[in-house]
């Protein structure tokens, strides 16, 4: 146990004999205690300077070498440091490609996009060519045709300017045309003829392409319709029956429009819009609104229109009705100088007397057959073309049982 106030045992006594020989040794320890040494010469200045050069010599190599062995040391330290971060970064080297295999799939996805985006320019130079294959207007005209077909083109020399095969209409449960079968040979005044409700403006109209037959086929200078309708209907023009136009634009307007889109140049269009103004005598009504025009001025300005872009087939249902005597023999005129010229017209009109004077061929239409067809002379045979249409649609209607009309009410 320690603490502050404790104190310690007195050292225990000496033996007799050794306390004796301290004490007799004792004075002459002092004695040589006392004893003053001789004092040393003092050495030259050379030697003590000697002696100075040579102490500091083997201080600085004493020096040199510890250096020398504390930089050994600390090489030999660095040394067996060096190996011991190289394994270090051994570990951290390892888990480096660890992330670069995540990396890799990055920049994998990004070029596969632009190799799937280079092959997006290939098909669109492998569709390039296919239009230039396809768009050979002339070959396919006659290309499509059947052999058959084919040998008549050959034969004749140029295709009809109308063939229908077996063409056929129904609307609901009605047979508007039943099977007609028709051909008209290029630069030929034809002629349709029938009774009312005989399906006459629904063939016209099946024709011009303003309606799709249920069946068979149509071709107009050897294009079928079916097939190619936007080259079918560039060869034609066309008057329908019922006359709905823009009438609110003038006529000049209106024979524009048409010319445009026909496609035709509008300095081309104002040309052709005068001269047919002219041959019409429409000039000076070309300003006013068709709206403002008769029945008579309406379709001779929609005649104008169905010419202005030089067709070779013109379908017109009706052309001459409500048309004044003058009129009628400008616009005859006018189709007779087209037909000439190798243009083909097909109409249809009630005036068998008309159809006798001007058509080359005629069709006779009976509920929606064609009962008889030819030149005029091989239509009418021994008789008139209205005596013989007359024949072909049944004869006149029975008039008994009227007898109350000769009895007037008053």
């Amino acid at each position: 146990m320690s603490g502050a106030g404790t104190a310690l045992p007195p050292p225990p006594p000496l033996p007799a004999d050794v306390a004796a020989a301290r004490g007799a040794n004792a004075p002459a320890d002092e004695e040589k205690a006392t004893v003053a040494l001789p004092p040393k010469p003092d050495l030259p200045a050379s030697v003590a300077a000697a002696q100075f050069e040579g102490a500091r010599t083997d201080l600085e190599v004493h020096v040199g070498d510890e250096g020398e062995a504390d930089t050994e040391r600390q090489s030999e330290t660095e040394l067996t440091v060096e190996p011991e971060p190289e394994p270090e970064p051994e570990p951290t080297v390892e888990p480096v490609p660890e992330p670069e295999p995540e990396r890799e799939p990055d920049p994998g996805p990004d070029p596969e996009p632009e190799f799937m985006a280079e092959p997006d320019p290939v098909p669109e130079f492998m569709a390039e060519p296919e239009p230039e294959l396809v768009p050979k207007d002339p070959t396919p005209v006659t290309a499509v045709l059947p052999a058959t077909e084919e040998e008549d083109v050959t034969q004749s020399g140029a295709a009809p300017a109308l063939r229908m095969s077996k063409v056929s209409k129904s609307f609901g449960r009605t047979l508007a045309v039943d099977a007609v079968d028709l051909e008209i040979p290029a630069g030929t005044f034809y002629g349709i003829v029938g009774p009312n409700g005989a399906g006459k403006t629904t063939t016209l109209s099946m024709i011009a392409g303003l309606l799709r037959p249920d069946g068979g086929s149509i071709q107009v200078g050897g294009v079928d319709l079916r097939r190619d309708p936007r080259g079918a209907k560039a060869l034609m023009g066309v008057l329908p029956d019922r006359l709905r136009t823009f009438d609110r634009l003038t006529g000049r307007q209106l024979l524009h429009y048409y010319g445009v889109l026909r496609g035709l140049r509008p300095a081309v269009v104002t040309e052709r819009t005068q001269d047919l103004a002219r041959a019409f005598d429409l000039t000076a009504a070309l300003a006013r609104p068709v709206s403002d025009y008769s029945a008579g001025m309406t379709k001779k300005i929609m005649l104008a229109g169905a010419m202005i872009h030089a067709p070779r087939l013109l379908v017109l249902d009706e052309p001459f009705e409500a048309v004044d005597p003058v009129s009628s023999a400008v616009i005859l005129d006018i189709l007779s100088a087209y037909v000439a010229r190798g243009g083909t017209v097909v109409l249809s009109s009630h005036g068998m007397e008309l159809v006798e004077r001007v058509c080359d061929g005629v069709a006779v239409i009976v509920a929606g057959q064609v009962l008889a067809q030819g030149t005029v002379d091989e239509v009418r045979g021994d008789k008139t073309l209205a005596e013989r249409f007359v024949q072909l649609s049944g004869g006149l209607s029975d008039v008994e049982g009227l007898e109350w009309l000769h009895t007037y009410s008053d």
